[in-house]
């Protein structure tokens, strides 16, 4: 399988002779859903600081669709597309400003963007709302013009934080009707989640990090097996794996 997303012997974080991450590798490949997990301060954040070129590796490389930040940093950034745990907007830009602002910066077509931005409005029921400026929306509505704008893209990689936290059930629904949809296309995609019940039916594969470590990765089947347990779900895997480091 083609790797989008291929991340070698990484170790970083914030200060040079103390690294938070140490030897992270592992892949997403083309098509695939990867659910990143872990307990509060496990790296998780981290992990995705050094994807996205906010940190760079003291050690190891990160490359998105074969590319290196630093070999092109415009290619790198223009194949994924970014979900923040909290919502990030302009307070003087409508919804559809930024649609419409996030579309010029990746060079997509008025039609495209007339085409897509209805359709995600259509979906999660923002048409009403698509003028309204953020401090009129409620956190969730927040939540669905960050997806909206990431979605418009259709990147080869979508790096989601925590993405169903402030969504209504409908909004659950939508986005992950919306993931499953652009995974069939082809697009892969990071996904790290506490709500563990929710992944485990939509992802491909895990890593499971500990303290800045990869403590297991895999299917879940593979997980079953570095843990020495048979048909565990994911919740259950997790607290085995992590109780495991613990002790």
């Amino acid at each position: 399988m083609e790797a989008i997303l291929r991340l070698n012997g990484v170790y970083g974080g914030y200060f040079a002779r103390k690294p938070i991450l140490r030897d992270i590798t592992f892949t997403v490949g083309r098509g695939e859903m990867i659910g990143l997990i872990g307990l509060n301060g496990a790296g998780k954040s981290t992990t995705i600081k050094h994807i996205l070129g906010l940190l760079k590796p003291q050690q190891g490389e990160i490359r998105i669709t074969g590319r290196k930040l630093e070999d092109d940093p415009q290619a790198y950034r223009s194949s994924f597309a970014y979900v923040p745990e909290s919502p990030e907007l302009y307070e003087e830009l409508s919804v559809r400003d930024h649609m419409r602002m996030t579309a010029m910066a990746y060079g997509i077509g008025s039609d495209v963007y007339e085409r897509r931005s209805e359709e995600l409005l259509k979906l999660f029921r923002m048409e009403a709302k698509a003028d309204t400026l953020p401090r009129f929306l409620s956190k969730g509505m927040r939540q669905k013009a960050m997806i909206m704008c990431a979605f418009l893209v259709e990147p080869a990689l979508y790096v989601i934080d925590e993405p169903f936290l402030g969504l209504d059930p409908l909004g659950i629904r939508s986005l992950l009707e919306l993931m499953v949809e652009e995974k069939r296309k082809g697009a892969s995609f990071l996904i790290s989640s506490h709500i563990l019940s929710t992944i485990e039916s939509y992802c491909d594969g895990f890593v499971v990090l500990h303290h800045g470590d990869i403590v297991a990765s895999g299917t879940l089947s593979d997980m079953n097996r570095t843990a020495g347990l048979q048909n565990a779900s994911l919740d259950d895997l997790f607290y085995a794996l992590v109780q495991g480091e613990e002790r």
